[in-house]
This record gives structure tokens, sequence and C-alpha cells, in this order.
């Protein structure tokens, strides 16, 4: 009778094995092989596609407007989160074997929340002067002068600085089987702080902004819906404007979110093994989503107007026309 227990209690253990070895698995192929690709493509695309866009903004799109000033610190924020993609593909790419040093996991990790939430905040500044000139355009001769756009600017810079800082103290590095292991917040020590501090941050950097521009958006639509004084053509860009920044806000930050706080109250409650994993492997699988808004900003300053997209023809021209008189002074040259 006791072997018969003994053989179904192992028989229990081993599948109870089984199913956390199937868990750490599903774990080890998203780390090692969806993160490097995706943050590949996306540095890929957006690193070449920002530093274009911080170009003609910069010189093609004088004088600046208040929303041009926005979108230029939003492709600057997003520029630099795009610098620390290199350092996260290779430590993936590596197994979670971190080479880089304690204090390059500490400002590659602060540079990934801090860039996050500049870039939400941004938006959200971006969503607000949007709101002003559709719904309440003689109020927004008040506040459409530049000033105002650089006061915003510096405000957001300040707050996210001041916002993300605890992460510095928050995130922690360990050795585990010859491998230093970069961990991320929801990874690390301390988890009880660890727990306030991403509600909190959550909650004031995130689910704020998020309510503020799904009004803003709400009423712009409602707002060009009701108004037969528009033109149309106005009203399909504005309504694609306000589609795109909601898919962004909903699509982008809001998994990444939702699955970070979960990720952090499993792992202070005793849950199977399967649930846990489940979950881990969601919020990983949402880690490139909110890295892909800096290729969704991209989309934003083309949707935006016309006015980005004659300067990238102006400056594609005159590129083309600097190779045509290079070519042909070679050609003298060489006769």
């Amino acid at each position: 009778m006791n072997t018969t227990e003994d053989l179904a209690n192992l028989t229990s253990l081993q599948s109870h094995a089984d199913a956390f070895t199937n868990c750490t698995d599903v774990d080890v192929l998203l780390k090692n092989f969806y993160l490097p690709l995706m943050y590949s493509i996306i540095f890929l695309l957006g690193f070449p596609g920002n530093i274009i866009a911080i170009s003609v903004y910069s010189f093609k799109m004088r004088p600046w407007k208040s929303s041009t000033i926005i979108m230029l610190n939003l492709a600057f924020t997003d520029l630099l989160y795009l610098t620390s993609l290199p350092f996260l593909i290779h430590y993936y790419a590596n197994g979670d074997h971190w080479v880089f040093g304690d204090f390059m996991c500490k400002f590659i990790r602060f540079g990934f929340h801090f860039n996050l939430y500049s870039s939400i905040l941004f938006l959200t500044c971006f969503s607000i002067f949007r709101y002003f000139v559709i719904v309440h355009p003689m109020k927004f001769f008040s506040i459409q002068k530049r000033r105002w756009a650089v006061v915003a600017c510096a405000a957001v810079w300040v707050i996210s600085l001041v916002a993300v800082s605890p992460v510095n103290f928050l995130i922690t590095s360990r050795e585990d089987q010859n491998k230093s292991i970069c961990l991320d917040l929801t990874s690390s020590e301390n988890l009880d702080t660890i727990r306030w501090y991403n509600w909190l941050l959550s909650g004031l950097a995130f689910y704020l902004p998020l309510v503020v521009v799904t009004l803003c958006y709400t009423v712009i639509i409602y707002t060009l819906a009701r108004g037969p004084h528009t033109h149309a053509c106005y009203k399909q860009k504005a309504r694609r404007l306000a589609i795109l920044l909601l898919v962004v806000f909903y699509v982008c930050f809001l998994p990444f979110h939702v699955f970070r706080g979960i990720r952090i109250e499993l792992r202070l409650q005793p849950v199977s093994c399967h649930i846990e994993n489940q979950i881990h492997a969601a919020y990983i699988a949402s880690r490139p989503l909110a890295a892909l808004n800096t290729c969704g900003n991209l989309l934003l300053y083309v949707v935006m107007g016309g006015n980005f997209q004659q300067a990238i023809l102006s400056l594609s021209r005159c590129k083309l026309n600097n190779y045509v008189q290079h070519t042909g002074n070679n050609s003298d040259v060489n006769k």
C-alpha cells in the first residue's frame, strides 16, 4: 500500500517537474529568440527613421510651431531609447549573460523607463494641444506661442527624470551559473518596494495620461463629426491622427503595463508554475510592443500633415542633386 502511494507521489512530482520544465522552456524561447529578433527589427526601422525625422524637423521645417517642438523632442527621446537596444539584443541573444558591467545594467534599464515615460508624456502634451486646436480654436491662440511648447517639453523631461530615478536603486543584477544576469524591474529583489512603486509610476505616468488622451480624442472625433464647416480632408486627417495615437497607447503601452503589474503581484502570491510562467511569457511578449511605439511615432510624423512629407521630398531631392553633381564632376575629371 505504501509502495503504491509512494509511486503515486513520485508520478505527481514528476508531472509537476515536467510542467515546470515546459514553462521555463517557453520563457527561454521568448527571451533568447523572440526578444532579440523583435528588438533588432525595431532598431533597424526606428533608428534611421528617427534620425531622418530629427533632421527634417531641425533643418527643413522652420519656423517651428508648437507641435513641431513637441514632435522634435519625441523623436529625440525615441532615438535615445533605440541606442540602448543593441545592448539588450546582445544580452538576450547571449543567453541572458550581461557582459557590460553593473553600471551599464542599471543605466540601460533606467534609459528604457525614462524614454518610455518621456514618450508617453510628450504624446499626451501633443494630444492636449490638438484638443485645443480643434475643440477650442479661439482659446488656442493664447497657448499656440512656442514658449508654451518649450515649457511643456522641459516639464516632461524633468517629470520623467524624477519619476524614473528610483529605478536606479531598485534594479539589481546577480551571478547565476557563471553568468551575470541583468534583472529588470519585475525580477529584481525588494518586491514590496517595487510593488508600490510600480503602481504609483503606472498610475501617474501611464494610466492618467491614457485617460487624458482617450478623452481628448473622443471629444475631437465627436467635434469633427458634428462640424459641417470643417473640410472633409481635414476631418479625415484628424481622424487618422486620433486613431493612430489611440492605437499607440492601447496596443503598444497598455499590454506592457497590465502584464508588468500582474507579473509583480504574482511574485508575491503562491500560484502554480503554469500560471506564473504564462503571465511571465505574456509580459515578455509585451515588452517589444512598448518599444514598437518608436516606429509608430514615425507614422505619426507623416500623418500629421503635408509639411513633413514635403520636407522629406525636399531632403531627398537635395541628396539626389548632390549625388548627380558629384557623379558629373567625377566624369569630367576622368575625361
